[in-house]
């Protein structure tokens, strides 16, 4: 069978201009071939020195995927990644000959300039402190604080400060890096200084360890504290550093009371850092029951990225807190520029105004360049052309934009020798997905980034950590990190990542291939940003990134009193060019949405009840004590959310605007409608000519409602003649076809495909049924004929596969032709499927998100992106121009042709009527009424448009979760945790309030279970790790790997507990109520394994998990094993295995904090 190659080995060309860093490189080309279905692989080594390759790209879109995690949103499913990096050439050996007294010395020195300004800072702050105590606090103004720093700080800063000293909450809202961290330092210092104490909170875990950190080396250790899921360290400190839900689980005890309860004694400020997560789905509420819980006495300062509405956010809090002022800023202190890199060039994305797109990248400038054209002969071309309109240029199909796009695709070395170059090092490159890093790592190892000194560091460094954490060394990544290159993702262990990050920042590593978490607040800056894609996978599909998430990353380029300028680079790909990259940058900032929930927890707390406990000695005897919150109250708190705010300001101004832009639609119609238009006629005209013109537009009426009737006609017969032809086709081969639309824009796409079958031919499948229920597919078909002939005409829906990778859907109105040639439906080796059942299977594979390219009465064209098992298919559709005219199976009937003719006729007719109508004598004064009547018709859309956005935007404002509250308050009472009239708690309910996690009460009930008695402490351990593993998945792209089993008693355990689980979702399912129960014995062998003593080489030898997703389940089970000791009305026998079972697996390298 003859085969497809995919790709070609790219030609090497020398490049004199490349630096010394990039001489000593050796690299491996791939070069695959396809036999449909199968791949066949044929790898060719070639390895050079002093020469530059343009190679093909190392980043397949389907491979830069994303998934989301508890801490990283990555990519888990990226088994296709870069499988270029598979075959790697030997390691070329530079040794390093400089002695370690020499490197000791001279990190000392580094180490001794790095500390010079913050010996310097600590200083200020005790000079401070020590002026207050004699003065008293009346010192404490801006210049007070801002004299700790050696450099003058920015006026948003300023701003901020004096907006706190006035004891007013504050909300800022400035760019990434732009220095929002400085105004929490000042609120720390002067609370320090007056005795008092201050929270910083943060929404990860990593970063809560950097800001301990960080807050250390200005306040001193007995200053500062930690307190996250993993650490309490110093938990009494003036200034404690915390991740989000622990405030907020502080907070549940304080509601409504003075800060001296509860936890918040003598706090006066809260920082909350990074509070555009409001928006997130998952964890976004934590933020909104943190201001509503807060109390009032106590001073919020709120740090978020630039968003849309912070107005919005500032107004909120200020109603239900106490008086707020908002601060922003748009400024970068580091100004931020845009390149694009493909295949040969790296240009800047915007033009010189900065307002629209590099022309030089225009679709139709790149096909110019890939057609092989030296530079000046382009720019003689456009010279030549530059008196032509844009509208001359013949547009470019679907295929033609997918083949000059995957062209001009580089590789990871394409884009990295521009950044060397041109001094853009180092630099951050968000790739989203895990392997993706780590291959782009494994590609780059022979790339020398790092000069003899800088290697002698990182090895001193390296040798260091291996014996301080001999567990925590990433093995697979050591090669490229002595040649300055890493990975960054979830994959790895916290202890490594902080690693990493401690040699970047110290100008150790050039390049860090990272995940996209890491612009998520981690004080990590560097010279440049690269995104790879601007599409990344979540578990709905593949989407494109939102303009926030474009800014968030860019924003980690440019350090502060290091760069001049930041710079920020994004990267072609075989799907998004250079045309998107600006849509997405140009395409508005998103505003926060209130993503306010009720959970077990929240409900239990903010009830809280009179509570039903045992009295001592008498297990059978109850007593009531404590009288609780009343449901009204806990309803006035609720309805303080976010969205509620925004619902009850924001949607009455919106819906003024909206009334006002209909009734300005409404006017607007009135002023083009026919009779309005023959009024002004008549105005103009005088009475011949308006009659002249007034017949001919009646008759011009009269024979374009023909013309369409006639090519209703002609559609309906072309139907009747394709549906025998598509009939026979549905057990044969799989012929090929070519579908033709117009887009929007009017430009015509031919896309040749390979049929599969008949909508309705796919029994049970999810195609079928969708077109069936969907109404977005309803087909309506104006009656033709007669009856007889209805079952000939009516339109069905047909599947097929484009070359360009993409599922089509589609009615016979789209088939341009069908060609005798196509996949032979014939096994390809015995035991295998047929071709037809291979791609059956594939479309039912995944979920795919259905997009309507065009649509007609006689239905539409959906397309849907194919995945990576569809490539190899997509890859043999021929070209259009390789098939013959008379390889064409369709042919019209008499009846088709006579039709053709009518509509033929009948559309000269009515273009012979237009030229009659423009001879006329008042032609020229009817077309200044019908071009005024265009531009009002222009008008009109715009204004729909703009409709339109706020009617999606009223949309997204939801009202308050009190229906939900009620919902789960509900399951609560039915599981006999609260008694919802009396609001008593019962002790299930107390278990269930105290705990940490994501459903609160599905925890409680596995942990007041009495068949944990008979569990050992690595068994209890196991059954824990199976109620906390979601979100942790196997590797299947690890050769050979496997995972432990748990014992038989563990798997007994969680049977039996799949029975109560499978009774509370039934019974929240009854309520409406949507939070998960997790119960996975899949990894419990694992965690039962690490509790039993097993060291972490020998858990992870041939493992089929990740380091960082082993190291993560392994730390949620310490966290709820440690819950357990805490937790009202336990079993002590269960509270006493949980501390052993704690105390043996909270061991190295679990650890977060280095």
């Amino acid at each position: 069978m003859n085969t497809l190659p995919l790709i070609s080995p790219a030609s090497l060309a020398s490049s004199p201009h490349k630096t010394s860093q990039f001489l000593q490189f050796t690299t491996t080309i791939q070069t695959r071939a396809f036999c449909c279905p199968k791949f066949l692989y044929t790898p060719k080594i070639l390895q050079f020195r002093y020469f530059y390759k343009f190679p093909r790209s190392i980043f397949p879109v389907e491979s830069q995927t994303s998934d989301a995690d508890e801490e990283e949103e990555e990519d888990d499913d990226d088994e296709e990644v870069a499988d270029e990096y598979e075959e790697i050439s030997d390691e070329v050996s530079d040794g390093v000959e400089e002695s370690d007294d020499e490197i000791e010395s001279s990190l000392a020195d580094a180490s001794e300039a790095k500390s010079r300004y913050e010996v310097f800072k600590w200083q200020r702050v005790q000079r401070l402190c020590n002026e207050v105590r004699e003065f008293g606090e009346e010192i404490i103004d801006v210049n007070e604080l801002s004299s700790i720093y050696n450099f003058r700080i920015d006026k948003f800063q300023r701003l901020s400060i004096e907006a706190f000293l006035r004891g007013s909450s504050v909300v800022v809202s400035a760019p990434t890096s732009s220095g929002k961290t400085l105004i929490a330092e000042a609120a720390a210092v002067a609370t320090v200084a007056r005795g008092r104490r201050l929270f910083y909170t943060t929404p990860l875990k990593a970063l809560s360890n950097q800001k301990f950190r960080e807050f250390r080396e200005a306040f001193g250790d007995n200053n500062v504290g930690l307190l996250t899921g993993d650490s309490a360290v110093n938990k009494d400190a003036q200034v404690l550093i915390m991740t989000t839900e622990i405030l907020r689980n502080m907070l549940y005890q304080s509601v409504g009371s003075v800060s001296s309860q509860g936890g918040l004694f003598h706090v006066d400020i809260i920082v909350l850092d990074e509070v555009h997560y409001l928006s997130d789905i998952s964890r976004g509420t934590v933020w909104e029951e943190i201001v509503i819980y807060c109390p009032k006495e106590v001073q919020l300062i709120c740090l978020s990225a630039t968003v849309a509405n912070p107005d919005e956010l500032a107004g909120w809090i200020g109603q239900i807190h106490g008086k707020t002022e908002l601060v922003t800023s748009s400024k970068r202190p580091v100004p931020l520029t845009w390149y694009f890199s493909t295949k040969t060039s790296l240009l800047p994305l915007l033009d010189e105004k900065g307002t629209s797109m590099n022309r030089k990248l225009s679709l139709n400038y790149l096909q110019l360049n890939s057609s092989g054209l030296k530079s000046y002969e382009v720019e003689g071309s456009r010279r030549r052309r530059s008196r032509k309109r844009e509208t001359d240029i013949s547009p470019l199909s679907k295929n033609d934009i997918n083949n000059i796009r995957r062209s001009q695709v580089p590789q990871v070395v394409d884009t990295l020798w521009h950044l060397e170059a041109r001094d853009m090092l180092p630099a951050i490159w968000f790739i989203f997905s895990r392997k993706g890093c780590d291959a782009a790592v494994q590609y780059l190892e022979d790339c020398k980034l790092l000069d003899e000194c800088e290697m002698g560091e990182v090895e001193l460094a390296l040798k260091r950590f291996r014996i301080q954490y001999p567990d925590a060394v990433r093995e697979s990544a050591v090669k490229g990190l002595r040649r300055g290159v890493a990975a960054h993702h979830a994959g790895c262990l916290p202890l490594w990542k902080s690693f990493v990050e401690e040699l970047f920042q110290r100008g150790l590593v050039k390049v860090v291939f990272a995940t996209e978490t890491l612009a998520a607040g981690i004080n990590m800056p560097a010279r440049t940003a690269v995104i790879a894609s601007l599409s990344k996978r979540t578990e709905s599909g593949r989407i494109q990134l939102r303009t926030n998430e474009l800014l968030q990353m860019a924003g980690r380029a440019g350090r502060r009193g290091i760069d001049k300028q930041g710079h920020a680079v994004l990267v072609q790909s075989p799907y998004e060019g250079a045309e998107e990259c600006c849509k997405i940058l140009f395409g508005g900032l998103e505003p926060l949405v209130s993503q306010f929930t009720a959970s077990y927890g929240m409900v239990l707390n903010l009830l809280a009840g009179a509570k039903v406990t045992r009295r001592s000695g008498e297990s059978g005897d109850m007593e009531i004590s404590e009288a609780g919150r009343t449901l009204e109250e806990a309803r006035k708190l609720v309805e303080q959310s976010f969205g509620n705010y925004v619902g009850s300001n924001v949607m009455q101004a919106a819906k003024e605007e909206l009334i006002r832009i209909q009734n300005e639609i409404e006017m607007l119609t009135s002023d083009i409608s026919d009779e309005a238009i023959d009024k002004n006629t008549r105005k103009v005209l005088s009475e011949v000519a308006y009659k002249e013109i007034a017949d001919l537009q009646e008759e011009l009426r009269a024979e374009k409602r023909m013309r369409t009737e006639l090519r209703r006609r002609m559609e309906l017969e072309r139907i009747s003649a394709l549906k025998p032809v598509l009939k026979e086709l549905v057990n044969g081969h799989l012929p090929f076809m070519c579908l033709q639309y117009n887009d929007a824009n009017g430009v015509q796409h031919l896309v040749p495909a390979v049929y599969l079958g008949v909508a309705d031919s796919l029994d049970g499948s999810k195609i079928k049924n969708m077109v069936h229920v969907n109404g977005s597919f309803t087909l309506n078909v104006a009656q033709f004929g007669n009856a007889e002939r209805q079952h000939d005409v009516n339109p069905s829906y047909y599947v097929a596969l484009g070359s360009d990778n993409s599922w089509y859907l589609f009615t016979e109105k789209w088939i341009k032709t069908i060609y005798r040639t196509g996949f032979p439906n014939v096994a390809l080796a015995q035991g295998d499927a047929l071709p037809r059942d291979i791609m059956r299977m594939l479309l039912e594979k995944e979920e795919l998100q259905w997009q309507k390219l065009v649509e007609s009465e006689l239905g539409g064209l959906w397309c849907a992106e194919g995945a990576l098992e569809t490539w190899s298919w997509s890859l043999n559709v021929p070209v259009l121009s390789s098939l013959s005219d008379d390889d064409e199976v369709l042919q019209f009937s008499q009846a088709y042709d006579d039709a053709v003719e009518c509509y033929k006729d009948q559309r000269n007719k009515v273009a012979r009527l237009k030229k009659k109508i423009a001879r006329t004598e008042g032609f020229k004064e009817y077309k200044k009424i019908i071009d005024m009547t265009k531009f009002t018709e222009e008008k009109i859309r715009r204004l729909k448009l703009r409709s339109n956005r706020l009617t999606n935007r009223i949309e997204q404002i939801e009202p308050s979760g009190w229906k939900e509250f009620l919902q789960v308050s509900t399951v609560i009472h039915e599981a006999r945790a609260l008694d919802i009239n009396t609001h008593m708690i019962f002790p299930l309910g107390e278990t269930a309030a105290a705990i940490r996690g994501e459903n609160e009460l599905w925890l409680a009930i596995v942990l007041r279970n009495k068949i944990l008695l008979d569990l050992k402490p690595a068994q209890l351990a196991a059954v824990c790790g199976s109620l906390v593993s979601e979100g942790i998945k196997v590797r299947p792209y690890k050769n050979n790997s496997y995972i432990y089993e748990p014992s038989t008693t563990v798997i007994d355990v969680i049977n039996f507990l799949g029975e109560q689980r499978s009774s509370l979702l039934n019974l929240q399912e009854k309520h409406g109520v949507k939070i998960p129960c997790c119960l996975d014995s899949q990894f419990s062998g694992m965690v039962e394994a690490w509790a039993s003593g097993l060291t972490w080489r020998e858990i992870m030898m041939d493992c089929a998990m990740d380091e960082g997703d082993l190291a993560r389940l392994l730390r949620r089970t310490i966290d709820l094993l440690a819950q357990v000791p805490k937790l009202p009305d336990l079993y002590p026998l269960l509270q006493s295995n949980a501390m052993k079972a704690s105390s043996v697996m909270d061991r190295p390298p679990m650890t977060c904090f280095a």
